[in-house]
């Protein structure tokens, strides 16, 4: 059997939202921000990913537990997740301490730098989604790019397809050249690894894996009251497509 190596990723931070909503958004909530996954709302009940849940005390402690090779990815043999949430303000905001720790056992240095840096997205997204978007219903699309999207340069094309100028950064206001129309959007996240969009009802998320060996990805969250799921997933698509071909 392969020997592997624990990791651990500790984050804080403070949002406003109440503890209730920062607990729907972990539990019920996820397409908003992250992927749609379904807990079972007990202590010892399925999690996400073949899991299960450890600790189950809402809305101020929810954990959960992998360690199926089948719901992991290889090169992983143990993956838990803990959030803890305390109020804050007399409720109206919240500290939330996230813990994520597990086992990988190859390519440990690198995986666990891309771990972090995702962390930081994906949390940096939950707090988008409780700031603007609270509870709504969400249209989730998630597509990763063709072959070639996994090359150095793929996600700096990336950029230049959106019509990202190369100074603007966080806070700047963009249009954006997205499939069959330009979006009104505001730079809420922007590094060398990633880009988020939000728009009036949109999260757009871009995530440059090809730093990590694995192609151009995005997902959209889309809060529109007639959102198209299959006209989304179709367009992008072919705008990853058009842009990689």
């Amino acid at each position: 059997m392969a020997t592997g190596k624990e990791f651990e990723i500790e984050r804080e931070f403070e949002v406003d939202a109440s503890p209730a909503q920062v607990w729907d958004a972990l539990t019920t909530g996820t397409g908003g921000w992250l992927w749609p996954m379904e807990y079972e709302p007990r202590e010892g009940g399925a999690a996400p990913s073949g899991g299960t849940v450890t600790r189950w005390e809402p809305p101020h402690r929810l954990a959960a537990r992998v360690a199926n090779p089948d719901g992991l990815p290889p090169g992983q043999t143990l993956n838990q997740m803990d959030h803890t949430i305390e109020p804050r303000d007399g409720g109206r905001r919240s500290w939330v301490r996230y813990v994520h720790s597990g086992i990988l056992t190859d390519d440990w240095e690198s995986r666990y730098e891309a771990a972090g840096k995702h962390t930081d997205f994906y949390l940096h997204t939950l707090r988008q989604y409780l700031t603007y978007f609270p509870g709504l219903p969400v249209t989730f699309t998630a597509l990763e790019g063709p072959a070639p999207a996994a090359a150095p340069d793929a996600f700096a094309r990336l950029g230049r397809r959106l019509g990202l100028p190369d100074d603007a950064s966080e806070g700047a206001r963009v249009r954006v050249d997205a499939p069959g129309e330009h979006l009104d959007a505001m730079i809420d996240f922007r590094s060398r690894h990633f880009i988020g969009l939000r728009t009036e009802t949109a999260l757009l998320r871009f995530f440059g894996r090809n730093h990590f060996g694995a192609p151009v990805s995005l997902s959209i969250h889309d809060f529109a009251p007639h959102a198209d799921p299959k006209g989304t997933e179709l367009a992008w698509r072919d705008w990853l497509l058009r842009l990689y071909a």
